[in-house]
């Protein structure tokens, strides 16, 4: 490890995954990705997610081969369709009707790379999401907030559209964007981390 590479790198520039992984107790550098996920053609949405997560981490780790680099990608899907980040209050309002009392699927895929250790992993989560029915004047206040535009889906789970979800099956810090126990479960099995006893309210990296 050289003096100037961060030993773990958040390949993301969503303040969600960086107040994940501090509330974990982890430290580490937020570099974020610069691919082009246009570039990756739809498919499967669990090898769609991690297929990006993992083209994310590489293109950072390129940069920092000593370093551990951490990337990930969430998608909202409803039946067939995947929803992404709505561009003005007509797509939110779309996508929040849509949802209006349905059941839906949050994947999370994450991809962790060491190049000059020649070791990565990657994997991709599902959690099983439930909407209340939403009325007119909940859907119109919820745009009014601003907080569906920088949201796959048109909803944040961990912030006032909270009240929108009636249930979840599966890890709730996936939907807010990383799936923390699979990850720190994988980091700590990989060897990257370990348990700090010297500083209980954090990991060792």
């Amino acid at each position: 490890m050289t003096a100037t590479a961060p030993q773990l790198i958040l390949a993301s520039q969503s303040p969600r995954r960086r107040y994940l992984l501090k509330q974990a107790g982890l430290t580490f550098a937020v570099i974020p990705s610069t691919f082009d996920e246009d570039s990756v053609l739809l498919a499967n949405p669990a090898d769609y997610v991690k297929t990006l997560a993992e083209a994310k981490a590489d293109a950072v780790a390129r940069q920092y081969p000593d370093s551990w680099v951490i990337g990930a990608d969430t998608i909202v899907t409803i039946g067939h369709a995947i929803l992404g980040k709505p561009g003005d209050p007509r797509e939110a309002r779309q996508m929040l009707e849509r949802l209006s009392g349905q059941s839906h699927v949050v994947y999370t895929g994450y991809a962790g790379i060491c190049n000059n250790k020649h070791t990565r992993f990657s994997d991709a989560i599902k959690t099983d999401v439930q909407f209340k029915n939403l009325t007119k004047d909940e859907i119109d206040w919820y745009i009014q907030t601003g907080e569906p535009f920088d949201k796959a889906g048109a909803y944040a789970i961990q912030g006032m559209g909270t009240f929108l979800v009636r249930r979840i099956h599966g890890s709730y810090t996936n939907v807010v964007g990383l799936p923390v126990c699979e990850v720190i479960e994988t980091l700590i099995k990989m060897g990257v981390v370990r348990m700090n006893a010297e500083n209980p309210k954090g990991l060792a990296v």
